[in-house]
């Protein structure tokens, strides 16, 4: 099994070239837009997925693996549980390969308050058929092998789980091929061909692809892309550090986390962690533009946000990417193929200590590798999944704020129904596109 998240190192699988023309082109190969197609071919349409760089370079396999339910926004929930449902299924297809298991997930709180904030959630997201309960320090004690972290409590939902990232999104694209879905690699979007304001192609770096409707599902990306197109989207990206640790003991089989450090059981017997709110934020020109939309989730998460003061080079928000360009030669989608931000070790060495004190029998936790992604997030920390009514036949699938791998699958199914007109099953008003202008108050979910 692959060591390392995807990048531009890794050999392209999809080269192409690309149809002349589809029903459907989807831009962004991560698990969004790859669920996405695989819905859309399991529905008759003929899609095309582009991807510049990577199916799954991005953040698709640099994320931590976790398949949760628990402490997700309420609206998402009942699209989350139908992910579970899928995933069951697709680890039925995959086989062990796709790494998915049912260890469940634990969120460890070191205070009453926190016990109070999770026991609001769980009264909050009854009636969805949850097996989530609260435990007690003895429970959690009995649970974690060796754990001294002087937990008072947790919430736990046995059903959840985690699967490999980097192993599963390519897996998944796969299975959008055999269902009559077109990938191909290292094929940028550099526009979108409009004929009387509608959609009416992309044009690309392999040439023109004719289709009525386009799927946004860029990613850190997205915003670059749609703005260019008159579609403004208040989204930034947030980079975020893994590790992956030599094999250890088990002390739990599942996923957990508390204030200082989160943890997966990985398939090859280590750990990945991450930190359990450090991130790093880059300010450019877009963090200006949205600063007051932001303005909530800012305060709250002010302490755990590291700022610097400027993206790398050629980075979507960084300050000497073009916001306009040509779509007759290469752009900013193909001067960077795939984000590979370097991860911050000093967070990372605050993890492996904290870990440490955590289960002082393991020590120190060695690590075999580290690397950092760029998440896409929104100011309420929901997506957008919505229809651009700029531009008939534009829909925008973005801004997962960092739950896009384990709502993948449903949310590709939502997605796929949207554009093709068939009924979604779930509201999904909240993720709106028109939320940010109407008057709404912006108003974060649980960041639990």
């Amino acid at each position: 099994m692959m060591a390392f998240p995807i990048s531009e190192a890794t050999p392209v699988r999809h080269p192409g070239p690309p149809p002349a023309a589809c029903d459907v082109v989807v831009i962004g190969g991560g698990v969004i837009g790859v669920m996405t197609a695989w819905h859309l071919a399991e529905r008759g349409l003929k899609v095309t997925l582009c991807e510049k760089g990577r199916v799954a370079g991005e953040q698709s396999s640099r994320n931590w693996g976790w398949v949760r339910q628990q402490g997700r926004d309420l609206d998402e929930l009942p699209i989350m549980v139908e992910s579970v449902r899928q995933w069951k299924s697709l680890s039925q297809e995959f086989g062990e390969g796709l790494g998915y298991r049912q260890g469940g997930v634990m969120y460890l709180a070191r205070t009453g308050a926190e016990m109070a904030e999770y026991e609001d959630w769980l009264a909050k997201a009854q009636g969805h058929g949850l097996d989530t309960h609260m435990m007690t320090a003895g429970e959690v004690g009995a649970r974690l092998k060796g754990a001294q972290g002087g937990w008072v409590g947790a919430l736990f939902t046995p059903s959840d789980g985690r699967a490999e990232p980097w192993a599963a999104v390519p897996m998944l694209a796969q299975g959008a091929l055999r269902r009559g879905a077109v990938i191909v690699e290292n094929c940028a979007v550099r526009a979108l061909d409009l004929a009387a304001g509608k959609v009416a192609g992309v044009i690309t770096e392999q040439g023109r692809i004719a289709c009525d409707q386009v799927v946004v599902a860029g990613g850190a990306w997205s915003s670059l892309f749609l703005r260019a197109h008159g579609v403004a989207i208040p989204q930034l990206s947030v980079l975020a550090s893994v590790a992956a640790t030599e094999p250890m003991p088990e002390v739990f089989p599942g996923n957990a986390a508390d204030s200082e450090f989160a943890f997966r059981r990985r398939e090859d017997g280590g750990y990945s962690l991450a930190p359990g709110a450090e991130h790093d934020f880059f300010i450019g020109p877009d963090a200006f533009r949205n600063f007051a939309a932001y303005l909530p989730v800012l305060k709250k998460d002010f302490r755990s946000t590291h700022f610097r003061p400027m993206a790398p080079r050629h980075y979507p928000d960084a300050w000497g990417t073009a916001r306009r360009w040509s779509a007759d030669r290469p752009g900013p989608f193909e001067a960077i193929r795939v984000l590979n931000p370097r991860p911050n070790m000093a967070t990372l060495g605050r993890v492996q200590e904290a870990f440490a004190r955590a289960f002082p029998a393991l020590g120190r936790p060695k690590l075999r590798a580290a690397w950092a992604g760029m998440i896409d997030t929104m100011p309420d920390v929901v997506p957008v999944i919505d229809r651009a009514s700029a531009i008939p036949g534009l829909v925008i699938a973005t801004g997962m704020s960092g739950h896009g791998f384990g709502i993948g699958p449903g949310m590709g199914r939502v997605v796929a129904d949207l554009v093709a007109g068939q009924a979604i099953g779930h509201d999904i008003s909240r993720f709106r596109l028109s939320r940010f202008t109407d008057g709404s108050k912006i108003a974060p979910g649980p960041s639990l």
